[in-house]
C-alpha cells in the first residue's frame, strides 16, 4: 500500500482530535494509513540502504525503524502539546538512540507535504569539533563529502548556526559546514503525485545514494571521536 491522503488526513485529525478515546477507535485506521505504508516503504528502501550501510536497522516495525506516534508525556516540554505528533517518520541508523547518536538516514510526512534527508538528529559537540577539524585538515572522506554535496540539487544543509560567525578564514564552500552546531542535509517537498507514487522509493533511494559519501564521512567523524576518547 502506498502512502496516501488519507495518511496525511489522519495524521492532522488525530493530532487536532487529541483523543487517547478517539484514536482507540480508529487504530485500524493508523495502522492500515500509516504504519502499513511505512513498513512497505521500509521494506521497498532496504536493499539500497543495506548496500550504503550494512549495520542499519532494517525491521519495519515500531521502535524500529517506524517512529511512534505518541509522544512521551512525561517530558515536561511535552505536557503543553497534543498527546499526538504529526508526522510519522521512518529512520535507518545503527543504533535506535536518536539523542547525540550517530548519523542516519530518514523520511517523514505530515499533513502539509513530506521530507526526507541525512544526517544527526541532534550532534554531540565532540562530534562537531571532530568533524570540523576533518574538514578543514582536508581528510580523504571530508573531501568526498564536500565533492558529493556539491554535485547534488537536492539537499541542503541545515542546522542551528552560530550567532557570530568563527572560521571566516576558511574556504567559503566549508563555511555552511564549519558555522553550525548540528548537521543534517535536508530536502522538503510539496510534490503529493510523487509521495502517493509507486515510484516514491525508486526516487528517495536514488537521491540517498548521491549523499551516501556524506554519511560515510560523519560515520569516519564518529570513529575519530570515539578514538580520541579512549
Amino acid at each position: 500500500m502506498t502512502i496516501s491522503q488519507k495518511s496525511l488526513d489522519f495524521l492532522l485529525t488525530n493530532y487536532v482530535t487529541n483523543s487517547r478515546d478517539w484514536f482507540n477507535e480508529h487504530k485500524n485506521e493508523y495502522r492500515e494509513f500509516v504504519v502499513e505504508p511505512l513498513a512497505e516503504l521500509v521494506t521497498k528502501l532496504t536493499p539500497g540502504m543495506l548496500e550504503i550501510d550494512s549495520g542499519f536497522i532494517i525491521e519495519p516495525k515500531i521502535d524500529k525503524t517506524i517512529s511512534r506516534i505518541h509522544r512521551d508525556m512525561r517530558i515536561p516540554q511535552n505536557r503543553n502539546k497534543s498527546r499526538y505528533r504529526q508526522n510519522s517518520w521512518i529512520v535507518f541508523i545503527r543504533d535506535k538512540k536518536l539523542y547525540n547518536g550517530l548519523p542516519g538516514f530518514y523520511f517523514e510526512i505530515y499533513p502539509g507535504g513530506f521530507g526526507y534527508g541525512m544526517g544527526y538528529y541532534q550532534a554531540s559537540t565532540a562530534s562537531m569539533k571532530t568533524m570540523r577539524e576533518m574538514l578543514l585538515d582536508e581528510e580523504p572522506s571530508a573531501k568526498k563529502a564536500v565533492e558529493a554535496y556539491e554535485k547534488q540539487k537536492i539537499f541542503t544543509i541545515e542546522g542551528e548556526e552560530y550567532k557570530r560567525p568563527r572560521y571566516l578564514d576558511a574556504p567559503k564552500n566549508l563555511h555552511p559546514w564549519l558555522e553550525r552546531k548540528g548537521l543534517s542535509l535536508v530536502h522538503d517537498s510539496e510534490d503529493f503525485d510523487l509521495l502517493f507514487s509507486e515510484n516514491l522509493a525508486d526516487v528517495i533511494m536514488n537521491n540517498f545514494k548521491k549523499i551516501a559519501p556524506v554519511y560515510h564521512f560523519l560515520i569516519d567523524v564518529e570513529a575519530r571521536r570515539i578514538h580520541k576518547s579512549v
